[in-house]
C-alpha cells in the first residue's frame, strides 16, 4: 500500500491518526531546527514537518530531497498551531516518522506552480509537468465533469451514444482533409472525418432517432486560440423533429451544464436573434450580448454635408459609449490606431463628445453644425456625458470593424464580465454565400442543410436570398455550437448539389451512398454539434482551448513534446507507395 489517504483529504477529525501519504515534493522550507515539506498529489497539498533536534537522521534525509521528488511518508496527523485558511488541509500537518524516496527528479525546467515562470512553448514541450499545475489539472477535471453531465443529460432524453468511423472517404466540408494512405489499397487514401455529418444522417435513416457521441474531428486548417487540428465535438442528431424541437432540447443541455457545473440557474428562454439582425446591430454572427452598445446606421443623417468620407461611404455606422465623453485625446488616438490596425482594417474613426453642458465636440466640427452633431448623438441614444464613435466605408467591412470596436469598448468599460453569461441562438442564416474567386455559390454551413420551407421557391429565382434552417448557439461572443435541419428529400438534395456546382457525376462519386440511402425512406431529421473544447474553455475562463486539452498542438500544428509530425523512414514510404518530393527554392 502506497497511501492510506490523499494529500487533499486530511482534516481535524484525522488528528492523532497514523497515515501513509505518497506524492511529489512541492516545496521544502528549512527554518533552523524545523523543516517543512509541502507534499502534493492530484487532490491537494499536505504539510509535513520534521523536528531536527529530536529526529536528526530523518532531518538529514529530508535535506537530500529536491523539488518534484516522488516520496512515500509515514507519520501522525497533528493540529497545526499556525493554521493556513487558504488550504483545505491547512488545519493539520503530518509529524514525519519515516520517509522513502520512490523516485528522484531533475530540477524541472519551470516552476510547478499556479503562476509559473515557464512560457507556453516550454510548458507544451514538458506537458506532463504542466499537467501537475493546478490550472491545467483543474481544467482537465472540469472537462471530465462536463463530459459526465452531458452523457447523463442526453441519456435521460433517450439519446444513444454510437461511434462512427475514423477512417472514411474524403468529402468536401469546407476545410482540408487530413488523409491517410492505405497500404492494402495502393494509391488510395482514407480521410479523417471533419465531422460525423454523413454518418449521423445515415443513422437517422437507420432508425436510431436520437444519436450522440463525444467525438474527435480533424481539420487541416490554419490554427488560432480556438482551433486545433484535432478537436472534440458533442455531436447530436434527432429524427421526426423541427427546428424548435432541436433548439429546446439542446437549450436544456446548456441550462443543465450551467446549473450543475457553474452553479448558474438560467430561468429564461434563450433569445433567438435572426442572422440579419446580428449583423445589423453587432457586425457579427456570434454577438456578445452581455452589454448593449448596438450599432446605429446614420448614413442618411450625415451624408450630403460636404464631408467626403461620409458622402462616399456605402455605410456609416455608430456606437454610443456611455459616460465616455471625458476620453482624452490620447485615448481617442489609441482607439483610432486600434481600428486602423491590420486586424480590424478600418480607414479611420470619427468621434463626437456629448458634453455634460449639452455642447458637443467632434473631430469633424468644421463640416457639421452643433445642431447636426447633437442630432446624430440623439439618433444614437446618447445623453450628455456620452461618447459617439463612428466608422464609414464599405458595408460589410465597416460592420465587421465596428464590431471589433464595440468589443474593445466593452473591454475598456468592464462590460465583458467572465462571471456573467449571456447565451442566445442565432437563427435564419443564409443558405448560400457567393464566392467571387470561384464565381459560384458555396454552402454557408454544409451541402445537407435544408432551406426554410417558405424560401424553397426562391432557389430557382433568387438563391442568394434563401434562408437556411440553420442555427448557432453563442455564449459571451463565442460560437459554442451550431447545426441545422437536414435535407431528407433526394430531389431537393440534388438541386442543392447543382447550386453548389457539383456535376451529377461528382455528386454521385462523393455522396452516392447518401443519395442512395435517401431512396429508402429518410425521416425528417436535424441536429447540432457543440465545440466541446470551446465550451470547457469558456467555463474555465481559459483564453485558449489549448489550456483545456491534455496534449495540444501549437500554432504550427506541432506536438513539440513528441516532435510530431515527423518524417517517415524510406522503407515505410515505399510500403505505402509514397514518394516525397523536395521543394526547390522557387516552389
Amino acid at each position: 500500500m502506497y497511501r492510506t489517504h490523499t494529500c487533499g483529504e486530511l482534516r481535524l477529525e484525522n488528528v492523532s491518526g497514523k497515515v501513509l501519504l505518497s506524492g511529489w515534493v512541492q516545496k521544502i522550507r528549512n527554518l533552523g531546527g524545523m523543516t517543512f515539506i509541502d507534499l502534493r498529489d492530484r487532490y491537494g497539498i499536505t504539510q509535513l514537518v520534521v523536528d531536527g533536534e529530536t529526529n536528526k537522521d530523518l532531518s538529514d534525509e529530508v535535506r537530500e530531497l529536491g523539488r518534484e521528488y516522488v516520496i512515500q511518508i509515514e507519520g501522525v496527523v497533528a493540529e497545526r498551531s499556525n493554521k493556513n485558511p487558504k488550504m483545505p488541509t491547512g488545519d493539520v500537518e503530518i509529524l514525519l516518522e519515516s520517509l522513502k524516496v520512490l523516485n528522484s527528479s531533475e530540477l524541472p525546467p519551470f516552476t510547478i506552480e499556479d503562476d509559473t515562470d515557464g512560457g507556453e512553448e516550454l510548458r507544451m514541450r514538458y506537458r506532463y509537468l504542466d499537467i501537475r499545475r493546478n490550472p491545467i489539472r483543474e481544467n482537465l477535471e472540469l472537462r471530465h465533469r462536463m463530459g459526465f453531465e452531458i452523457r447523463n443529460f442526453l441519456n435521460s432524453l433517450n439519446f444513444i451514444e454510437i461511434e462512427t468511423p475514423v477512417l472514411i472517404k474524403s468529402t468536401p466540408e469546407g476545410a482540408r482533409d487530413f488523409v491517410v494512405p492505405s497500404r492494402m489499397n495502393r494509391g488510395e487514401f482514407y480521410a479523417l472525418p471533419q465531422s460525423p455529418q454523413v454518418f449521423k444522417q445515415l443513422l437517422m435513416i437507420g432508425g436510431m432517432d436520437k444519436y450522440f457521441q463525444i467525438v474527435k474531428c480533424f481539420r487541416d486548417e490554419d490554427l488560432r486560440a480556438d482551433r486545433q487540428p484535432e478537436f472534440t465535438q458533442i455531436d447530436c442528431e434527432m429524427s421526426f423533429i423541427d427546428q424548435d424541437d432541436v433548439l429546446n432540447s439542446f437549450e436544456g443541455l446548456a441550462k443543465h451544464l450551467f446549473k450543475n457545473i457553474k452553479g448558474v440557474e438560467i430561468d429564461y428562454d434563450f433569445p433567438r436573434l435572426p442572422y440579419s439582425e446580428a449583423m445589423k446591430y453587432y457586425g457579427s454572427d456570434k454577438p456578445d450580448i452581455r452589454f448593449e452598445m448596438k450599432f446605429v446606421e446614420i448614413s442618411d443623417t450625415v451624408k450630403s454635408n460636404g464631408f467626403k468620407v461620409f458622402d462616399d461611404a456605402e455605410y456609416v455606422g455608430a456606437i454610443c459609449a456611455a459616460g465616455c465623453a471625458g476620453y482624452s485625446r490620447k485615448q481617442l488616438d489609441k482607439l483610432t490606431n486600434f481600428v486602423k490596425s491590420p486586424q480590424v482594417g478600418a480607414t479611420g474613426m470619427i468621434y463626437i463628445k456629448y458634453n455634460q453642458d449639452g455642447t458637443v465636440k467632434s473631430s469633424v466640427d468644421k463640416f457639421f453644425s452643433q445642431e447636426k452633431l447633437i442630432e446624430v448623438c440623439e439618433q444614437c441614444g446618447a445623453k450628455p456625458g456620452d461618447l459617439v464613435l463612428i466608422l464609414a466605408g464599405g458595408k460589410s467591412k465597416t460592420l465587421s470593424a465596428l464590431g471589433d470596436l464595440r468589443l474593445e469598448m466593452g473591454d475598456q468599460l468592464g462590460l465583458r464580465d467572465n462571471n456573467k453569461f449571456a447565451p442566445l441562438w442565432v437563427v435564419d442564416f443564409p443558405l448560400l454565400e457567393w464566392d467571387e474567386d470561384s464565381n459560384r455559390f458555396h454552402a454557408m454551413h454544409h451541402p445537407f442543410t435544408s432551406p426554410k420551407d417558405e424560401d424553397v421557391e426562391l432557389i430557382e429565382t433568387a438563391p442568394g436570398r434563401v434562408r437556411a434552417n440553420a442555427y448557432d448557439i453563442v455564449i459571451n461572443g463565442v460560437e459554442i455550437g451550431g447545426g441545422s435541419i437536414r435535407i431528407h428529400n433526394e430531389q431537393l438534395q440534388q438541386k442543392m448539389f447543382e447550386l453548389l456546382g457539383f456535376s451529377q457525376e461528382e455528386a454521385e462519386e462523393q455522396f452516392g451512398f447518401l443519395m442512395n440511402a435517401f431512396k429508402y425512406g429518410a425521416p425528417p431529421h436535424g441536429g447540432v454539434a457543440f465545440g466541446f473544447d470551446r465550451w470547457v474553455a469558456l467555463f474555465s475562463g481559459a483564453e485558449s482551448i489549448r489550456d483545456v486539452i491534455a496534449f495540444p498542438k501549437n500554432n504550427a500544428g506541432r506536438d513539440v513534446m513528441i516532435d510530431s509530425p515527423s518524417s517517415l523512414a524510406q522503407a515505410q514510404l515505399k510500403e505505402l507507395s509514397i514518394d516525397v518530393v523536395e521543394e526547390d527554392e522557387e516552389n
